[in-house]
């Protein structure tokens, strides 16, 4: 591993605790005995500044590995590690502060766009892996001046393993606004997903 791929993990973790940072305010406002379902609604401003600050956490990711690497793939790679430490350590660094999650298990309030996103701790961490698993393998190939080829097919199975995961998420999601409680994770579309994906990236790596 090169030393910008040392920097953007240090980036990475850094950005974790800031993210956990703001999620600490924030439940300290809307959750004082800890957070728990059913969701409170927040008020208008302050959803949209958090849609808003997550947005802004995606180009802020797309703008350091803009400016760390100069091929597209290698900066591909890199925000699939940037963006997998970060949701790690993002846990790793509630779990310090706030003694949450208690398990893998845990419910969380993953994301707000385009809709809220819900699930158990373990399935986006199992994503974070993921992406930094490939990420590595591109970016430790890309170091040694080779540089896998990826072609349609490949694009067209991947975004629709990365549509399985997120509908996932969606589904159990797409109540929480009406009634405060997530629906049932569909694990077997989250799962399918996953395989899915990463069945095609190593194989299409290995070729």
């Amino acid at each position: 591993m090169n030393k910008q791929l040392i920097w953007l993990i240090v980036w990475g973790i850094t950005f974790g605790y800031m993210e956990a940072a703001v999620v600490v305010y924030l439940r300290e406002i809307y959750y004082p005995d800890g957070f728990a379902f059913p969701l409170k609604l927040i008020s208008g401003a302050i959803m949209w500044t958090e849609i808003g600050r997550e947005a802004a956490t995606l180009v802020i990711m797309a703008a350091t590995v803009m400016l760390a690497y100069e091929r597209m793939q290698s900066r591909m790679a890199a925000f699939a590690v940037l963006f997998g430490v970060w949701d790690i350590f993002y846990y790793v660094f509630l779990r310090l502060i706030l003694d949450w999650p208690k398990s893998l298990a845990t419910w969380d309030i993953l994301f707000l766009i385009p809709a809220p996103w819900v699930g158990p701790v373990w399935a986006p961490v199992l994503v974070s892996v993921g992406l930094i698993g490939a990420g590595s393998v591109v970016l430790s190939r890309n170091a040694d001046g080779r540089y896998p080829r990826f072609g349609k097919r490949f694009v067209l199975a991947e975004t629709a393993a990365g549509m399985m995961i997120v509908s996932s998420f969606l589904i159990s999601g797409r109540s929480i606004i009406g009634t405060g409680m997530p629906e049932a994770f569909v694990w077997s579309l989250f799962m399918g997903g996953f395989v899915l994906g990463a069945g095609v990236f190593f194989y299409s790596v290995k070729r």
